[in-house]
């Protein structure tokens, strides 16, 4: 007879069940050696030991096969309902739960699955292996930590022809997907081989895209909706604007018109902060601003012309290839443009001429890149021609900080969304630099070279970590930026807030100066010019002079000939009578 002895442990004794990943090592503790506790210890001498003779190894590498993985979807129907309720029908499955949820069988069930749910809850009361043993330690200071960035994925076109990534997006949710514009930006440089497609990639997934984006055009730019994060829109190489509902496949959910649309390529657009979360507004170079319903593409809702001569007039227009919307300030927006120059706007405006406020000129080239600080909104960010600027809204006549000349140009830029003093550029040598201009104005804090190609885009995550470029060759380099960078500081905002005050402060004497400098020279220049007028009316003309003095000569000589044909006149007379006088 076989004797069987069962051995029981509770659940709960166990502790919590570890579920083991692939992680770099962490140090948790470091414990330093202790001289006192060597004396418990007794040190013995060394020993030979003999061992069998084994055969040599060299040390070498192998690459390993690249993991594919494929995620597909489940369509689930909903289904549990008897046969004479229909689940489209709220009225039939709100009667119905109110019916079962009266019935004594349904009350009880839910007691007794409730009982089994709070022992499972329970199991993690013995040990709770996630418990941090050192959080009373003190935090060592980030700044500490010098300023570095890995490289976490590639995502690179999977198309034989490759084309450049022109716009990147994240998703709203969390960053765990990016979105990618793909086209060719040099002129007719477009194949027939070259695709149109446009991809979703998944950041923890960079062998095959999530999902792809089928325009009619090529995609310049897209943009995720920051309400529904199920919803894209994008704008094309032929000036059409696209939406997208990933919910409803790779093709466009409706295009905008060709007659109502843009005449360029559609450089940006953006989505507006409103009550329906379906408002969007684009920028082209054929200088037009057009506001946009997502429900209803057909045409505008409204459109604004980008002429500095604020008459509306599309002959004068400048290419917008910029913009920039910040939602606490829901009627202002500002385009950046093909010039070189910033147009500060007002969407409420009723007037052509009202509608643009004012502008401001700092730039060589076009404005690829424009945004405001997301801590101090009156200051905002400007790339263009081979530098980088900041400027202040109340001071229009030159910027109130800058960077050095680049030897590349700037393609692309924006604000690190946790640290107000951080900002992040792109170059056409490759090269990712990042600005703490807090603790360095000449030179960049840290300089990464990404990749061999030129960089045209750039889009930072909602949590600052995460740093997406895209590159000339169709390559989606995303990085992991080190914490120092990427955590907020202590007094950061406060200590920020006082250089844009006293740069701000300073540029505004400058420009005073410079002004009285101006009225000055224009005061010297009006009277020197009424001095020439008043010159030129009390004096004539030399040849007048000339002919005057010409004048005045021969009439002198005439009164001094007559005045002597008077003389000896008189004398003659004078010697008649007394020759006369003589013979009497």
């Amino acid at each position: 007879m076989e004797i069987v002895h069962v051995y029981t442990k509770l659940r709960n004794e166990f502790g919590r069940q570890c579920l083991f990943t692939d992680r770099p090592e962490e140090l948790s503790v470091d414990i330093l050696p202790d001289p006192s506790l060597a004396i418990q210890f007794v040190q013995k001498s060394h020993r030979d030991l003999a061992v069998q003779t084994y055969r040599e190894m060299s040390e070498h590498q192998i690459n390993t096969e690249r993991f594919e993985s494929s995620s597909c979807g489940i369509n689930h129907m909903e289904g549990g309902w008897p046969k004479d309720i229909n689940p489209n029908e709220m009225e039939q499955t709100i009667r119905f739960r109110k019916k079962v949820e009266k019935d004594e069988g349904y009350i009880n069930s839910i007691l007794q699955l409730g009982s089994v749910m709070e022992h499972c809850i329970r199991q993690n009361n013995a040990i709770d292996i996630y418990e941090e043993f050192f959080e009373d330690e003190e935090d060592v200071e980030e700044s500490q930590e010098p300023p570095s960035a890995k490289t976490i994925n590639v995502f690179r076109d999977p198309n034989e022809v490759k084309r450049t990534v022109t716009c990147l997006s994240w998703h709203p949710d969390g960053g765990k997907k990016l979105a990618a514009a793909y086209s060719c930006l040099e002129f007719q440089k477009t194949s027939k081989e070259m695709s149109l497609d446009s991809y979703i990639w998944d950041v923890e997934n960079p062998n095959r895209p999530e999902m792809t984006l089928k325009p009619v055009s090529p995609l310049v730019c897209l943009d995720y909706n920051p309400k529904d994060s199920h919803t894209l829109v994008g704008g094309c190489y032929n000036g059409q604007i696209a939406y997208w509902d990933t919910r409803r496949g790779s093709q466009p959910v409706e295009c905008s018109s060709v007659e109502h649309s843009h005449r360029d390529p559609v450089y940006k657009i953006i989505w507006l902060q409103s009550k329906t979360g379906t408002d969007a507004f684009s920028a082209s170079t054929d200088g037009q601003v057009l506001w946009w319903d997502v429900r209803k593409l057909s045409e505008p809702t409204e459109r604004m012309v980008v002429d500095p001569s604020r008459e509306g007039s599309l002959d004068r227009a400048l290419g917008a290839i910029s913009l920039e919307f910040e939602a606490t300030m829901p009627t202002k927006f500002m385009v950046g443009t093909e010039q070189g120059l910033v147009v500060s706007c007002n969407r409420k405006a009723k007037t052509p001429a009202e509608k643009i406020v004012c502008t401001y000129d700092g730039h060589h080239g076009p404005i690829y890149a424009l945004q405001r600080n997301p801590f101090f909104p009156k200051n905002f960010l400007t790339v263009g021609d081979w530098t980088a600027r900041i400027w202040s809204e109340d001071i229009k006549e030159s910027s109130i900080m800058w960077t050095k000349y680049q030897m590349s140009y700037l393609m692309d830029a924006c604000w690190s969304p946790v640290r107000p003093s951080v900002f992040f550029t792109v170059k056409m040598d490759g090269v990712l630099d990042v600005w703490d201009i807090l603790f360095k104005q000449s030179d960049p804090t840290l300089s990464l070279k990404v990749c061999d190609k030129a960089l045209y885009s750039l889009r930072v995550q909602d949590n600052g970590r995460m740093v997406a470029c895209g590159s000339e060759q169709g390559e989606a380099t995303l990085l992991e930026i080190c914490s120092g960078l990427s955590t907020l500081q202590k007094n950061e905002k406060s200590l920020l807030a006082a250089m844009f005050e006293r740069e701000t402060k300073r540029e505004k004497i400058l420009e005073a100066r410079q002004r009285e400098i101006r009225l000055k020279e224009r005061s010297r220049s009006e009277q020197s010019k009424e001095e020439e007028v008043g010159r030129e009316e009390g004096e004539e003309d030399p040849d007048q002079l000339i002919a005057r003095a010409e004048r005045d000569f021969y009439n002198l000589v005439e009164m001094e000939l007559r005045r002597r044909e008077r003389k000896e006149g008189a004398e003659q007379e004078k010697d008649g009578c007394e020759e006369k006088d003589l013979t009497d």
